[in-house]
């Protein structure tokens, strides 16, 4: 019996030996008084027992058939197992048609050892910052490096722009680490498929920012060069739960994409790069929150798409010699302008890496014709040819040493008796 039909005893005797009326124990247990006088008569019938509910100890009416738990259970060991609850009741019901609630699934993987109950823990308090009011007003940009493949293909990186106000996932790319051409590469797509964002929260990494940024002679990274040239401003995160936005969304991916390229079949970073924009699509669909302000903060590009992959650019300067050529990471590039040699010898350039990896090198915001050549890299010497090098100098050294002459300074007291000298001072 439960603690309510217990107390109910003391009242039914108060009324069988007349202290009590019908009316006022009904009122006392909130019940009518006929359903009173029902309690009356089972509790004279059978006792205390009588007054539990009937229904106690029976099989529900909307109890789950035993042939579909077993049909489920056995689906989550062949495919699931190692999947959350969530997202396995989500993928029964999408690929095997079977609708549980997420905690009978919970309870069926519990039961079958997939599944281990969490005891929460506490953790650390920080305050709630409230989210952007218009989309596109704030984007949160972050790399998650994972075991995106499970062993299928080597370890990578996913960059990951969320929306502040949102919740959405703006882009996603696959990258094998973190770079700042890579950041770039990304940027440039996400404007041309959204337009500019109003502001981006990045953490402190190099690619953001310099070690030394609170010193004002300190260039900014190229990076922060590039949104400076769009006009987007930057703010760079003092701990990882200022932006938790982007990580608790990197946490989530690193669960459900995983099992997601698991079940696509996706085995490598380029395929998976052209099937993200429709998992995008269905994450965005399913977790996005609607923004408190109808408008969008986002400002469409307008100059043309060269225009924009020339100010997304890695810029490096460089000076012509007097043959037109000059040093770029491994190539030598030599400028075809035979016309201008006097003119341009001597000149500095900007040598532009944009994006999709092409090299564009500009003179006054010209585009100068230019053919590559490996360049010349001396071949490195290992630690063997080094030591011969060295045992060679010392014996050259020895050869050239010869005995020091009579006269030399080291051999003037030799006539000398020792102490001599010290005897012939006053």
């Amino acid at each position: 019996m439960s603690e309510k039909e217990a107390d109910r005893v003391s009242v039914l005797e108060q009324v069988r030996s007349g202290h009590l009326t019908q009316a006022a124990a009904a009122a006392q247990l909130a019940l009518s008084t006929r359903q009173l006088r029902r309690l009356q008569r089972r509790y004279a019938d059978q006792g205390a027992a009588g007054l539990a509910h009937r229904l106690r100890g029976q099989d529900s009416n909307r109890r789950l058939p035993p042939e579909l738990l077993e049909h489920a259970q056995a689906l989550l060991r062949a495919h699931y197992a190692d999947f959350g609850p969530t997202l396995a009741a989500e993928k029964l019901q999408e690929r095997h048609a079977v609708m549980l609630s997420v905690e009978t699934v919970r309870r069926l993987m519990t039961q079958a050892g997939l599944w281990r109950p969490k005891r929460r823990r506490l953790r650390a308090i920080h305050p709630l910052r409230e989210r952007r009011a218009a989309r596109g007003e704030l984007i949160q940009i972050d790399g998650s490096p994972h075991d995106w493949f499970e062993g299928r293909a080597p370890r990578c990186t996913l960059l990951v722009f969320v929306d502040d106000a949102t919740g959405e996932l703006m882009a996603l790319k696959f990258v094998a680490q973190e770079t700042t051409l890579d950041y770039l590469g990304v940027l440039h797509d996400y404007i041309l498929e959204h337009g500019l964002p109003a502001c981006l929260y990045s953490d402190r990494h190099s690619i953001f920012v310099t070690s030394n940024a609170k010193r004002e002679d300190v260039e900014p990274t190229q990076f922060a060069k590039v949104l400076e040239r769009l006009g987007i401003e930057a703010i760079q995160a003092s701990s990882p739960q200022a932006k938790g936005r982007v990580e608790r969304a990197n946490q989530t991916l690193q669960d459900r994409l995983v099992k997601e390229l698991r079940l696509a079949g996706i085995n490598d970073a380029a395929t998976a790069n052209a099937w993200l924009p429709q998992f995008r699509a269905r994450y965005n669909q399913k977790f996005m929150v609607s923004p408190r302000s109808g408008q969008d903060g986002h400002v469409p590009y307008l100059d043309a798409a060269q225009d924009l992959a020339r100010a997304c650019s890695v810029r490096h300067r460089r000076k012509l010699s007097p043959t037109l050529s000059c040093q770029f990471q491994t190539l030598s590039l030599q400028i075809i302008a035979p016309e201008q040699q006097r003119r341009l010898a001597g000149q500095h350039v900007q040598v532009l890496q944009q994006p999709d990896g092409t090299v564009l090198v500009l003179h006054q915001g010209h585009c100068l014709p230019y053919q590559t050549m490996p360049r010349a890299i001396k071949p490195a010497l290992d630690s063997k040819t080094l030591n011969a090098n060295v045992d060679q100098a010392l014996l050259k050294r020895r050869a050239r040493s010869v005995k020091p002459s009579a006269s030399h300074p080291w051999k003037r007291w030799q006539d000398f008796e020792p102490g001599a000298i010290a005897r012939s001072m006053p």
